[in-house]
């Protein structure tokens, strides 16, 4: 069944047809957020409120403004952005000093330790991305930042199947070799 009729199900509350939306767009609605959040917890908890959205709301679906993909990561996107605005706001009354009593510390300095290395391979691998030729990085980030299937990065990129497969395998064995270099 295509998705805009899955989407109707939905709107006449068939449990069944959001098990199979979610099948199909999960993962990319859990990637999603978790790029922008960069906080597993909070991506499961945007993705779980994109689905209950689906099923309270499926019926605000307009398919001739654009894919049923397209509406689930624009309300993933919108709902992510949310979530990351309101864990950055800090109001005054909830702000800690440092010299103010609490007895603040950094107790776990293996924890520190791990963060600082964390952050190192961050900058490695975003580095050696950046060494990339813009179309293999393009459809790596499709493939792994959002993810896509094979088949949709070929279809958004207009591109033929196995050319995108390629250009995957070829970013994945140059970024391989220049993180084995570091």
């Amino acid at each position: 069944m295509d998705d805009y009729g899955l989407l109707r199900m939905i709107a006449t509350a068939e449990s069944a047809a959001l098990d199979a939306l979610y099948e199909r767009y999960g993962r990319l609605v859990y990637s999603l957020a978790l790029y922008i959040l960069n906080d597993p917890a909070a991506a499961e908890e945007v993705t779980q409120d994109v689905f209950v959205q689906v099923w309270n709301k499926a019926e605000t679906y307009q398919p001739e403004q654009g894919k049923v993909a397209t509406w689930l990561t624009s309300v993933a996107r919108y709902r992510a952005i949310d979530v990351l605005r309101r864990t950055n706001v800090r109001p005054e009354g909830h702000r800690a000093d440092l010299d103010d009593g609490t007895g603040f510390e950094l107790r776990d300095e293996m924890h520190v330790e791990a963060l600082v290395e964390q952050n190192q391979e961050r900058s490695q691998v975003n580095a050696a991305l950046a060494q990339l030729p813009p179309e293999q990085r393009r459809a790596l980030a499709y493939a792994y930042f959002f993810g896509y299937s094979h088949q949709q990065i070929a279809d958004l990129l207009g591109e033929p199947l196995g050319t995108v497969k390629t250009r995957i395998r070829l970013a994945m064995q140059k970024l391989r070799q220049m993180l084995k270099e570091d």
